[in-house]
This record gives C-alpha cells, sequence and structure tokens, in this order.
C-alpha cells in the first residue's frame, strides 16, 4: 500500500512539475466580472465585453489570444482570428448570421491562424503583411512546444502538421480608413512600431479603442526584426491622445479589457525606458526584460536607448 500511494504522489508531484507557470496563474480572475457566452468548443471561451462586442479568447495556449467580434447591424468585423488551433469559424457562425470582414491588428502567426477560413480580408498594404498571408510552419510550431499548451489540444489536432495556412487579402486599408457595419463604424489608426502592419481600431461612437499588440496586460513584445522602437514610441503617443476619447480598452492577449488612463501611463513606463532609467533583466537568447510599474517590455539586448 505505502508503494501504491508513494507512486501515486510522485505521478501526481510529476504532473504538476511540468504545468507552465503561466497556466498556474489561471483562471484570470479578471474574467470573473465578465459576462462569459456559452460555446461548444472548450478550446475558446467567449465573453461579452460590451453591446455587440464579443471577446474570443485562447486561455489553453501560453500567448493568451484573444480576438474580437465586433457586430453592425448589417455585417460584423472579426479583429484577429486567433491561433488556428481550433475552428474559429465554428465558433463567430454561432454568434453572428451577418457576413464577417476580417481585419488582422498586425499578422503575427497568433493572429492570423483562421484567416484562410473567411472570404474577406482586409490588410494593410506592407510587404509584412503580403509576406505572412503566404503562411507560416516554422512560427505555428513554436506555439506548441513544451511549455507553450495549458492542458490538452483538441480532438482531431494534429501537432506534427500544424501550420499558419495561406490566405488572400480581399483589399487594402490604411490609416485613417472607416468600415462601416451598419450602425456601427470603426476608423482603422496606423500604430506600428511592433510590426510594421500594426493597427488600432476606434469605435468613436462607443468609446472603445482596440489596441492589438500595442497595448496589452502582460509583458510586451518588441525584440522582433520587424520591430521599430521609435515608431512604438510613436505610436503609443498617438493612442494616449486618444484616451479622453474612450471608456474601453481592449488588448489582444490575456485580458480583453482596461481603463484608458492605461495608455498616458504606458507611455511614461516606456520613456524610462527610453531614456534609460530603467535596468534590464536578462532574459533568454540575448533578451532583456525592462519593468517599469505595471508594464514590462521583452526587447533586444543593448537597447536600454532606443
Amino acid at each position: 500500500m505505502r508503494t501504491l500511494v508513494a507512486c501515486l504522489l510522485c505521478a501526481t508531484l510529476s504532473a504538476a512539475a511540468t504545468i507552465p507557470d503561466w497556466c498556474r496563474a489561471l483562471p484570470r480572475p479578471e474574467y470573473e466580472t465578465l459576462a462569459r457566452v456559452p460555446t461548444s468548443d472548450p478550446w475558446f471561451e467567449v465573453y461579452r465585453v460590451a453591446p455587440g462586442v464579443f471577446a474570443i479568447y485562447e486561455p489553453h495556449q501560453a500567448e493568451e489570444t484573444i480576438s474580437y467580434l465586433i457586430v453592425g447591424s448589417k455585417r460584423a468585423l472579426l479583429f484577429d482570428t486567433g491561433m488556428g488551433i481550433s475552428d474559429l469559424k465554428k465558433v463567430t457562425d454561432r454568434l453572428t448570421r451577418l457576413p464577417i470582414v476580417v481585419l488582422n491588428s498586425h499578422t503575427h502567426d497568433d493572429h492570423v491562424g483562421d484567416n484562410w477560413e473567411f472570404h474577406t480580408i482586409y490588410g494593410m498594404n506592407t510587404e509584412f503583411t503580403r509576406q505572412n498571408a503566404r503562411g507560416s510552419r516554422d512560427d505555428a510550431q513554436a506555439e506548441i512546444a513544451p511549455g507553450q499548451i495549458c492542458g490538452s489540444l483538441p480532438k482531431g489536432f494534429d501537432p506534427k502538421t500544424y501550420a499558419t495556412r495561406p490566405w488572400k487579402i480581399s483589399a487594402y486599408i490604411h490609416d485613417g480608413s472607416r468600415i462601416a457595419l451598419g450602425g456601427r463604424s470603426l476608423q482603422v489608426i496606423a500604430t506600428p512600431g511592433h510590426t510594421p502592419d500594426a493597427i488600432s481600431l476606434l469605435d468613436r461612437a462607443n468609446r472603445l479603442l482596440f489596441t492589438g499588440d500595442t497595448y496589452y496586460p502582460a509583458t510586451i513584445w518588441l525584440y522582433r526584426p520587424e520591430t521599430d522602437l521609435r515608431a512604438y514610441d510613436a505610436s503609443i503617443r498617438r493612442l494616449a491622445a486618444l484616451a479622453p476619447q474612450v471608456k474601453l480598452v481592449l488588448g489582444a492577449h490575456n485580458i480583453p479589457v482596461a481603463a484608458p488612463s492605461v495608455l498616458p501611463r504606458l507611455v511614461t513606463a516606456f520613456e524610462q525606458v527610453r531614456d534609460g532609467k530603467i535596468p534590464p533583466t536578462p532574459d533568454s537568447d540575448g533578451k532583456v526584460i525592462y519593468h517599469s510599474g505595471q508594464f514590462s517590455f521583452l526587447m533586444r539586448a543593448l537597447a536600454s536607448k532606443p
């Protein structure tokens, strides 16, 4: 009996040791205040975060990506399509019967995974966008590496063949473009920096600002080759200037809602990094993290004065 108990205890401890730290922190308490919408696919969690706005959350992968379905009276806009690990289109089909336009906050693989399932996709007119529309296997495989998954992958998912599938751009949009959904208009705001094609969306009438990866309440990635720190600095200042006009900021990872006061604080935090006032903390593969108050930035080494 002692041997059996010891074996069971070892197995339990071994399983616990394999749980990533980010997974141990789930569920995030902020979600308790949001209205959850039932979905039949356990890979996703869906929340109604504002009238006609659904946050589609993927809590079982380390990115904790959030896509947004924004519904008008004539059509809907899907701001990002997530990882492509499970079937996002089945989720959106249950949320609305209106035709859906896809627009990506930027074209990193964790935001375009199910683009291929939709007929109408708007994109920024950049070479970075066109390159990513061709798909990627390496970036997708990195998303399911050890430590990246919390719990089980969806039934029928084949990790060996997982890749971001190619998708077609239906039309190009630009800074200032307005997308009419019927009773609702969204303004495109170019916010390059994280990537060359990064954008935010402003729903001025409803005072909502969708920020993609320019702001989200976790460590903000600013280390990849396509990152432009000067452009990022200008973009967050542009968003901060909008703070008095909005009541809700909706980022693309971890937690879907934040107060607009977070935007000027983000500018102040990044200023401290830019001016060399924050010492870097070494991270993996030559990267460093800068911590400033509630914000943190993952950047390339030797970038203390961007």
